[in-house]
């Protein structure tokens, strides 16, 4: 009954059998819709699943990357804002194996996801300065077996993007190596490292956060803002580095100019403080960074301008004879110098010095004073001269 009811209903749509059976023909020939499309979640699921097995061997050569970079930078001398190493987060490997391919978005972009992205592991080297960047270009050259180098900001130009300048490495440890135990089951690893300055990781961090990242999809009121802001996060990172090229061009004429005794057009900084007291007093190494700071601090506070002046207020005394007197023995360079301080300027030196409302402070030095007195030292009562 069903066929004799469904063959009725055909011979009412067509004409006569020659037509049903053309019709018949046509729709067997026509295209029929494919099933046999890539199935990219399966495809995401079962590489996280391969790597979620391989990522604590990452992580271990992140901790590698992380000290092989500490240790060399530091022995190099290169100082920079931070080192940061890390294995990649699965979900962020599940969205990159998932990517379509560029060329036929039907097809993954990586066939085997595992093997073909190459930031498995990563480290992140973050610079003060762009100067900073070029050492660090021939730490990794020297340090390191790069297969790739990718200059971002080229990349950004040619694609009219807007984003973080930096450098992008691909590199594995060289044979040296991994020709020592501790390094052998790391050689066939490949890591990424980027290099950046703190300004441009700054942007780095806050482009995730930017809804437009095309010159030709943004809005010309927003674009103009961007590249307001674009200029100004490079023109701060050109007049940063301006700034520590000079700072080290006066560092080295304020030395010079110590060394050759020019000391009035020295002023009182750190750096030229060590310098003039390692040629006065003797170099000593157990002085920091700090003290010579906090030292420089305080001898403006007291009035000196210049390091005429602070010799013209030392001149004629024995720094290791004044320790003896006062202490005992001979103590540290720092220690000496304020003693020489204390001689010339007496009394002003209990007046100008910035903590000299301190009741122990003034007994302390007056203590002192009597003491350099009673050794048979000679008592001056110099002042800095305002300018």
């Amino acid at each position: 009954m069903k066929i004799q009811l469904k063959r009725k209903h055909m011979t009412k749509l067509f004409a006569s059998r020659d037509d049903i059976e053309h019709a018949c023909v046509k729709v067997m020939a026509s295209p029929q819709p494919t099933t046999d499309t890539f199935d990219f979640e399966a495809h995401k699921d079962a590489a996280v699943e391969r790597y979620e097995k391989l990522r604590p061997f990452c992580e271990e050569f992140a901790d590698v990357m992380f000290s092989i970079l500490d240790e060399v930078l530091e022995t190099r001398g290169i100082k920079v804002a931070s080192i940061e190493s890390r294995a990649k987060p699965l979900n962020s490997f599940g969205k990159k194996a998932s990517e379509p391919s560029p060329s036929d978005p039907s097809q993954p972009k990586y066939k085997d996801p595992l093997s073909e992205i190459q930031d498995l592991t990563g480290a992140r080297i973050i610079t003060f300065f762009p100067s900073t960047i070029d050492q660090i270009d021939r730490m990794i050259a020297e340090e390191f077996v790069v297969i790739e180098k990718t200059n971002k900001a080229d990349l950004l130009l040619e694609k009219e993007r807007f984003g973080y300048q930096s450098v992008h490495y691909i590199a594995k440890l060289k044979p040296n190596r991994t020709s020592l135990p501790e390094y052998r089951r790391f050689a066939d690893l490949v890591a990424e490292i980027q290099v950046r300055t703190i300004l441009q990781h700054a942007w780095a961090e806050i482009e995730h956060d930017i809804q437009y990242k095309s010159v030709q999809t943004i809005p010309s009121l927003i674009r103009r803002r961007f590249m307001s802001l674009a200029g100004l996060l490079e023109l701060a990172d050109r007049e940063f580095q301006a700034i520590q090229d000079e700072d080290e061009h006066l560092r080295q004429a304020a030395r010079i100019s110590v060394e050759e005794g020019k000391l009035e057009s020295v002023e009182i900084t750190p750096d030229a403080l060590k310098a003039y007291l390692d040629k006065r007093l003797g170099p000593d190494r157990r002085m920091t960074p700090f003290s010579y700071h906090w030292t420089a601090e305080q001898l403006r506070k007291m009035g000196f301008a210049n390091f005429r002046q602070i010799d013209e207020c030392i001149a004629n005394y024995d720094d290791d004879q004044v320790s003896r007197i006062v202490w005992g023995s001979r103590q540290g360079q720092l220690t000496r110098f304020d003693l020489l301080l204390l001689a010339g300027m007496g009394e002003q030196y209990l007046k100008r010095y910035p903590f000299n409302q301190s009741e122990g402070f003034k007994k302390s030095e007056s203590i002192r004073l009597d003491r350099l007195r009673d050794g048979g030292i000679e008592i001056r009562d110099y002042a800095p001269p305002h300018e």
